[in-house]
């Protein structure tokens, strides 16, 4: 594994320090104490711990965080003097100094993989708590930083940097940024950074820094291992993702956005006329009567019953939009309000934005409901339950804004039931996401696949997919997409997939765009979920009549149309093979789309690699991301030997190698022999 060594002098802990705080082993875990501050470290899980730090009192339990709440057994030693401390767990040793100091180290040779790093020689630690009221305080947790160390995670970011060493990055959800805080390093170690508060991480040259605006403990997991452990490991602390059900692993067809039940119905007759792959068409928003009524409207959806039913037929799940904002139209929101379902605000009315809705001319002031209150989640799960799951047996949602997408995004003004918005409003998308989980498990339906527009640690475990959001349309955009999936499947999210083809604009009509889609089109083959979406010229103003310019498979010209439908195919051949890896998702939280240092830690330039990547363990996906281009040249990582899937030119490993790539040819490479049905 790429494990360099440490840059920074070793701080000898067994000098004793007029400073010093007291230990204890409590309970198999390691306190320190001093200057009325608690620091408690306990196993979580094989080769991991946890760390959680409070100024003024003990440590306090049941903070809203990612963790489950049991950890994984794991045996442990703790070991206390006066002036030093140390807790191994399996290949992690954790050591203390009298000044509460933290040092990870490698159990095996005592090498440092991270170490706390004091703010300042005349402060004592490098835990900063700066009071903002309330028992509240923002929050700094310093570690050192190391010349040659890259990091990887953080969820998925428009930056376009696979290592994000160097770069500060808002701790908050947003359209197309989703803050996911946990951090893979080269060093050997995936830190989990436990607290939904708004904040940041910093990355620098001289530290890296973690900073939440207002909270009430630091808390954070840590693990020494390789990614591919670390993913094992963080996965089962923070649950591990469903299986995959079968339909959702082959295409799904969408557009902004189909009006009517005839328009969409005439899209999946079509995709069967044509004898194309279709798995999945999705009704997207305004489909309803108001927002936040969540049901069809029937003068745009008279028979939803027959619908599904002939959906069924042609063997096409339908996937409707839900959102979490409600309009002061809707039925609900009277209820809604009285019952505090709603975010609540500090300051001014509940409303969170301002969004259009039918039977008005201009736009309403929306309240998102509050997801974070287990009693929000029943009611919103009731209509949910009543409109489409009763009724016409619809199982799979899409869950659009679900950041929440606040207008202004002012989260010190907000006020959940889980606590105050700098403290808790990262958790968002994925209690949002358990709403849908829960309500669906208890209805006895257990293949639940949630398309989620925004994530937080953890959400995985509740069946949610995370798409990139609205984007761009153009190669550097979509080039910035190979590293948003990396990242986000070093977080933990397995499911992942963009709009293909981008989704601000594209003009179908235009030469220039159709290479675009031809390309994006590959990729998202390629991709873990293959999902073709966009709001496509002509487009029309926001409001309940809007639609797009067409945006299926031929709505691209009969060049374009025919790689298209090449790729469509190659998905459905290879459906098998993207189940196999989904399995691995789910039992061993191996993500389907890997950085090539996943599978080969060893080779240093693997670490480097950010414009290919790994569909599993067998085959390199080597995606083009240039106008124009005909060939590529792609790095085939050391310790393997690679097929070009297409001519069958065999590759060893350790060089890049460049092959052809003409408009209708995805570089693919097969592993040590590997037999997939690429070529038809």
């Amino acid at each position: 594994m790429n494990q360099p060594a440490g840059s920074r002098p070793q701080v000898s802990l067994a000098q004793s320090s007029p400073t010093a705080g007291t230990f204890r082993e409590q309970g198999g875990a390691l306190e320190w104490s001093g200057r009325q501050e608690t620091l408690r470290i306990e196993p979580w899980g094989p080769d991991a711990v946890r760390v959680r730090a409070r100024l003024g009192g003990p440590i306090l339990p049941g903070l809203p965080g990612a963790l489950l709440d049991e950890p994984p057994a794991a045996e442990a030693t703790v070991k206390t003097g006066v002036d030093e401390a140390r807790l191994t767990v399996g290949a992690l040793t954790v050591e203390v100094n009298a000044e509460g100091l933290i040092r990870f180290l490698r159990t095996d040779d005592r090498t440092e993989i991270l170490a706390e790093e004091r703010a300042h020689f005349w402060w004592p630690g490098s835990r900063l708590y700066t009071a903002v009221g309330h028992g509240h305080h923002r929050l700094e947790q310093r570690f050192a930083a190391y010349e040659d160390e890259k990091l990887y995670g953080l969820g998925q970011h428009q930056h376009g940097r696979l290592d994000q060493k160097g770069l500060v990055l808002d701790l908050v959800q947003r359209n197309a940024e989703v803050g996911i805080p946990v951090l893979t390093s080269s060093r050997g170690y995936t830190l989990l950074w436990n607290n939904p508060a708004i904040g940041r991480v910093e990355l620098a040259g001289n530290g890296t820094r973690w900073v939440a605006d207002s909270a009430r403990q630091i808390d954070y997991w840590i693990t020494a291992g390789s990614p591919a452990d670390a993913q094992r490991r963080y996965s089962a602390v923070t649950g591990r993702t469903p299986m995959l059900p079968e339909w959702a692993a082959g295409f799904w067809q969408c557009k902004l956005r189909y009006r009517t039940q005839d328009e969409l119905l005439d899209v999946a007759r079509e995709y069967k006329r044509r004898g194309l792959p279709l798995d999945a068409i999705v009704c997207d928003f305004f489909h309803w009567t108001h927002l936040g009524e969540w049901k069809f409207d029937p003068s745009e959806w008279p028979d939803p019953a027959a619908m599904v039913r002939e959906l069924d037929e042609l063997g096409v799940k339908l996937v409707v939009s839900v959102w979490p904002s409600v309009s002061p139209l809707s039925e609900n929101h009277p209820v809604m309000e009285q019952r505090g379902y709603f975010i609540g605000t500090e300051y001014g009315p509940t409303a969170h934005a301002d969004w259009p809705d039918k039977g008005v001319a201009s736009t309403v002031q929306v309240a998102f409901y509050d997801a974070t209150n287990p009693e929000a989640r029943e009611f919103l799960w009731s209509r949910i339950r009543d409109n489409y799951l009763t009724p016409y047996g619809i199982t799979a949602f899409w869950l659009d804004a679900c950041e929440p997408e606040l207008k202004p995004g002012f989260q010190e003004n907000l006020r959940y039931w889980a606590g105050p918005g700098l403290e808790v409003g990262n958790i968002y998308p994925a209690e949002n996401a358990r709403t849908f989980h829960e309500g669906l498990r208890a209805a006895g339906e257990e293949e639940i696949v949630s398309l989620n527009r925004s994530a937080w640690a953890g959400s995985q475990r509740y069946g949610a997919a995370l798409w990139s959001g609205d984007i761009g349309t153009d190669f550097p955009t979509l080039r910035r997409q190979i590293a948003a999936g990396l990242n986000t499947a070093l977080s933990g999210i397995p499911w992942w997939n963009t709009d293909i083809g981008g989704f601000h604009g594209g003009d179908p009509d235009d030469p220039r765009y159709r290479e675009v889609m031809v390309r994006w089109f590959q990729f998202g083959a390629l991709s873990p979920l293959m999902r073709l979406h966009g709001f496509r010229d002509p487009g029309m103003p926001l409001g309940p009549d809007m639609t797009g310019g067409p945006n299926e498979v031929w709505s691209y010209g009969e060049e374009a149309g025919a790689v298209l439908e090449k790729y469509l195919r190659l998905r459905e051949r290879l459906k098998p093979y993207v189940l196999r890896v989904m399995r691995e998702a789910h039992e061993e939280g191996l993500p389907p789309m890997r950085p090539l240092f996943l599978e080969f830690p060893d080779d240093r330039a693997a670490w480097s690699v950010d414009d290919s990547y790994l569909f599993g363990r067998d085959l390199l996906v080597a995606p083009v991301l240039t106008a124009g281009a005909t060939a590529r040249t792609a790095y085939l990582p050391a310790g393997a030997r690679w097929t070009d899937a297409w001519t069958g030119e065999v590759y060893e490993g350790g060089a890049a190698v460049t092959v052809d790539a003409p408009l209708d040819r995805l570089p693919l490479f097969l592993r040590d022999g590997a037999r997939l049905p690429v070529a038809e």
